[in-house]
């Protein structure tokens, strides 16, 4: 029986679709896979099930009979719990008060503790993991037991639908294995699951059906998970609708006897990288490419100090750098994060103390501030990116995701960074700007500064990039010039791999 139906299901934000003519059809009691690479809608898709956002258009029904979903209470009230990849458990509270959270056991005002903490253990019981103590606190359990409060929170709201983010994405292979023993235990009992996963592997082993998102745009539904070829998978979740305007690459020897600006030796992330070694010489554009889940995006954040690597090491210019992510920046080390509007904005602000934000201390001397030299230095620097609008008193919030990206490579300009790590540059910008984002970050290499590039646009990395890696699952797969490989051979390249290790 079909236990949630979601059809034509739109939605928009300024200056982008985010979701499109979406379908989405679960069934009670099976894991329906949901897959598409970073930015096809699945995140956007999930918060319109959850009640985190409110949909422009579509239905959707839950056992048969329409529902709206305004906000995440009314999602609950349907039967539907989300556990994101950032689980929302409170660490100083016990795993009872967790589990309870919202909708405590109380009796004419009076909390029945007792009466949650029995209650708790029998949830916990359902699920297999009697070893859990209910008054421990959850800040002291692991990841893989923090999931699991979180999946007895859900049976407690009796979830009928139960939605799991990258779930398996901070566990070690035995409590992924361990997870996928819960997932069936519910599934037994009727419970559908809905399992977002950039493994492939994973989706095999635990799913049912398979829905791909692109762009916005269900490609394909109600595949068979364990039956449908993974070339199948990826080339549905990799297709391309637009065609891609690259500036000239630099000739093949143009860097031969550039100095290396950025050396990385065998850096290793337990469980999310190993032994990646690459150098970057002045002015040269380095890719990392590979399937969402490679590791490109970790391998950056560890080199920019924000994770701490289990070995290895990153030197700029011949010299280590130190721990932390202030080290970095001060040796000249600047990132576009993947998420510029979370992790690299303030959108309240505006765009001058947005580019100035790295650079503060220059304009400020015995207690005073000089505002006039920070809004002259960063003029300075928008206008050679050609800021639009121009104002930058402007909210960095009201501007297009092309122009908020401008605005980060400003600061990053304004500090005078040696090596700028670029992570999803064109994420979220449309079609029109990507050229113009293109000719900015060739210009800035042109200029001397060494860029890494990680994007899950296989052909902006190949068009960009004057030498990639090719990632898989954390490990490197091979390097060549940008010019020699395209989108197939690197396909093909990680394809096989996947095949070997399956």
């Amino acid at each position: 029986m079909t236990l949630l139906e979601m059809t034509g299901i739109g939605k928009g934000f300024p200056g982008v679709r985010a979701l499109d003519d979406v379908e989405l059809s679960v069934a009670e009691g099976e894991v329906h896979c949901l897959l598409g690479q970073n930015g096809a809608g699945k995140s956007t898709l999930i918060k319109v099930l959850a009640g985190a956002h409110r949909p422009d258009t579509g239905e959707i029904r839950v056992g048969g009979e329409p529902v709206e979903l305004p906000n995440p209470t009314a999602a609950i009230k349907c039967g539907i719990a989300t556990l994101y990849q950032e689980l929302d458990l409170v660490d100083g509270l016990s795993v009872a008060e967790n589990i309870f959270l919202g909708h405590e056991q109380a009796s004419v005002g009076w909390v029945r503790r007792a009466t949650m903490r029995a209650e708790a253990r029998e949830l916990l019981d359902r699920l297999g993991h009697r070893e859990i103590r209910v008054e421990r606190e959850v800040g002291s359990l692991s990841a893989a037991g923090k999931q699991i409060v979180s999946l007895a929170r859900a049976l407690s709201l009796d979830a009928r639908l139960i939605v799991l983010d990258e779930p398996s994405a901070v566990l070690a292979s035995d409590e992924v294995a361990n997870l996928f023993r819960v997932i069936r235990g519910l599934t037994e009992r009727g419970v559908a699951v809905v399992y977002i996963s950039h493994r492939l592997e994973e989706i095999r082993e635990i799913g049912d059906r398979v829905t791909v998102l692109k762009d916005g745009h269900t490609v394909a539904t109600g595949l068979p998970a364990r039956t449908t070829p993974t070339t199948e998978l990826v080339a549905l979740m990799t297709g391309r609708r637009v065609e891609y305007l690259f500036p000239p690459r630099p000739a093949e020897d143009a860097f031969d006897d550039r100095p290396v600006l950025l050396e990385v030796g065998d850096l290793t992330v337990a469980g999310s990288f190993e032994d990646v070694s690459f150098t970057v010489r002045e002015g040269e554009i380095v890719g990392l490419a590979g399937l969402v889940g490679s590791g490109r995006s970790e391998v950056l954040e560890t080199v920019y100090g924000a994770r701490k690597p289990t070995a290895g090491h990153v030197k700029l210019a011949g010299k280590p750098l130190g721990k932390g992510v202030t080290s970095a920046v001060r040796a000249g080390l600047g990132l576009a994060p993947e998420e510029r509007k979370s992790q690299a904005l303030l959108l309240q602000e505006s765009v001058a103390r947005n580019v100035s934000l790295a650079s503060l201390r220059r304009y400020a001397r015995f207690g005073w501030f000089n505002s006039r030299a920070e809004t002259t230095a960063v003029r300075r620097h928008t206008e050679a990116l050609d800021l639009r609008p121009p104002d930058i008193r402007r909210p960095a919030g009201k501007l297009s995701g092309g122009n908020q990206q401008k605005a980060v490579l400003a600061r990053w300009l304004l500090k005078g960074c040696r090596v700028l790590l670029l992570d999803e540059p064109t994420r979220g910008v449309d079609v029109g700007a990507r050229a113009e984002l293109y000719r900015v970050i060739r210009e800035l290499a042109d200029a001397g500064v060494a860029i890494v590039l990680v994007s899950s646009e296989l052909p902006e990395v190949l068009g960009l990039a004057d030498r990639v890696l090719v990632l898989r699952e954390g490990r490197v797969l091979t390097e060549a010039r940008g010019r020699d490989l395209d989108e197939s051979a690197v396909l093909d390249l990680i394809l096989e791999e996947q095949e070997r290790a399956e």
